[in-house]
């Protein structure tokens, strides 16, 4: 039987732009930057997708190397990605809303060849479940909860 780990997190309106989102018991504040209406107390949402995969990309690196018993000594993780914005700000746009593609860009620091390390961070993505969501179809349900009822 499949281990099974269930992942829910939640946010709400702060004033103005931004978000207060809940994981577990951290509060993570989500903002725009000045420019865009916000006050920067906090990171995109957009940015913290990068996070996300830039993290789950280093805590699977981290993960598989103590099972390789490879001397992984350091790792740093840069993730990129350009978007077309108009869709989001609701103008008329042939392109979609998401990113064009995304770059991850890995610096390991370890006694490998570069063709170890290539291969190392290939099993590393393929094993890391935000890189999974993103480079395969995922179903997103959408659900109104009725405060009324």
């Amino acid at each position: 039987m499949a281990s099974v780990k269930e992942v829910e997190v939640s946010a709400t309106l702060g004033p103005g732009m931004r978000i207060e989102s809940r994981a577990r018991n951290h509060v993570i504040p989500i903002d725009q930057p000045k420019a865009l209406g916000g006050t920067d107390t906090g990171p995109t949402p957009l940015e913290l997708l990068f996070c996300s995969l830039a993290g789950c990309i280093a805590s699977i690196a981290r993960i598989a190397a103590h099972q390789q018993r490879l001397p992984l000594r350091g790792l740093e993780v840069t993730v990129s990605g350009s978007l077309d914005v108009d869709v989001l700000l609701g103008k008329a746009s042939p392109s979609r809303a998401g990113f064009g593609g995304i770059t991850i860009k890995a610096r390991i620091d370890a006694d490998m060849t570069p063709e170890q390390k290539r291969a190392f961070l290939h099993e590393v993505d393929s094993r890391c479940p935000v890189s999974d969501n993103l480079r395969q179809l995922t179903p997103i349900t959408t659900e109104l909860i009725d405060s009324e009822a």
